[in-house]
């Protein structure tokens, strides 16, 4: 292989490569799941890689990518199913009837490390509407609507394509991508959402900030008084891939002293998932000693409390996907934030 050869492939990937985040951003929010998200992107740029010379240059490589990664999620999503929160799928559960039965890895909505969706831009309304459409409230509304209509409203509100490009991309015409935006707007007007998430700063405030410290301080400490003052009165806590969900002060706080009370003298480390603060949950390893990974969390906020705090506890796809060590040290002061 010539020289000019390998400098046009390696010139090929470095461009294709610039549109990665973003491309993963997008297919999360088409998908749910973060592992589907990056397998789509790694098809959108391997059938890039293969059919460039096809590429006409009649529209811009961007663009290309974004009909390529739709068409691979839209051939993804045939199957139907629609990934949840456990708050979509049952009524909350009283403690005194817990029970923590598992459903299929598939049926839940997945949590994905900021970083790896949300490019960096310098327009900070443009930032905040990123994150806002990684939220879980509005990435659980996005997988009501049906596949074209959930790519017409992401690209038309969250990425503020044009009406007429996102025709263009779909072979379709202006009236139908209109129809189709009209359509899925209805849809998420209608959704009596029980776990919305609210208005969280971009960067957190004060106020948020030292929330956050209050309940590093609580949870780590175990002390239920203390969570419990943090606590929105309507406050939700989830488990993935429990069906499992409680909501209000003294069910959250009797599940965390009884079936929880495992999670006693935790570490947390702070994380950035969902467009949320959140943190990375070791729990004591009697065993092997230190502590070992236990959950993802993600903590939603309004009004000075916690409305909603949401545990993911397959570790062993987590923690890796957040660049997280899969053990701490007993003596370990710190680690570096994850993803």
């Amino acid at each position: 292989m010539s020289d000019s050869v390998v400098t046009t492939t390696d010139d090929l990937d470095v461009r294709l490569e610039k549109h990665r985040v973003e491309l993963t951003g997008y297919c999360y929010r088409m998908l749910g799941s973060s592992f589907e998200a990056e397998d789509a992107v790694q098809d959108t740029m391997v059938r890039a890689w293969r059919n460039y010379e096809k590429f006409e240059g009649r529209s811009s490589l961007r663009s290309w990518l974004y009909r390529i990664a739709t068409n691979v999620c839209l051939d993804m999503l045939s199957a139907g199913n629609k990934r949840a929160r456990p708050v979509d799928l049952s009524d909350c559960t009283p403690l005194a009837q817990a029970a923590l039965s598992p459903r299929a890895d598939n049926t839940w909505l997945e949590p994905m490390p900021d970083a790896r969706v949300l490019p960096t831009v310098a327009d900070p309304a443009e930032a905040a509407v990123a994150k806002e459409s990684v939220r879980l409230a509005f990435m659980a509304a996005l997988q009501q609507l049906p596949p074209k209509q959930r790519a017409v409203l992401i690209l038309r509100e969250v990425l503020a394509w044009r009406a007429n490009e996102v025709a263009e991309l779909l072979d379709t015409s202006v009236a139908s991508v209109n129809s189709a935006l009209q359509r899925a707007r209805a849809t998420l007007a209608e959704r009596d959402d029980k776990a919305a998430d609210a208005a969280v700063s971009d960067p957190l405030d004060e106020e948020q900030r030292k929330l956050l410290e209050r309940y590093v301080a609580a949870f780590e400490g175990y002390d239920m008084a203390a969570l419990t003052a943090l606590l929105h009165e309507d406050a939700i806590m989830t488990m993935p891939p429990f069906d499992l969900w409680l909501t209000g002060h003294d069910d959250i706080a009797g599940f965390m002293t009884t079936i929880g009370s495992a999670c006693e003298g935790s570490r947390l480390i702070p994380v950035q998932v969902n467009g949320l603060p959140g943190f990375a949950q070791y729990k004591p390893d009697p065993e092997a000693g230190g502590f070992s990974p236990w959950s993802v969390q993600i903590l939603e906020i309004s009004d000075g409390r916690l409305t909603g705090f949401h545990f993911f506890l397959d570790t062993k796809r987590w923690f890796p996907l957040f660049d997280l060590p899969l053990h701490l040290d007993a003596e370990s002061d710190e680690i570096e934030e994850g993803a």
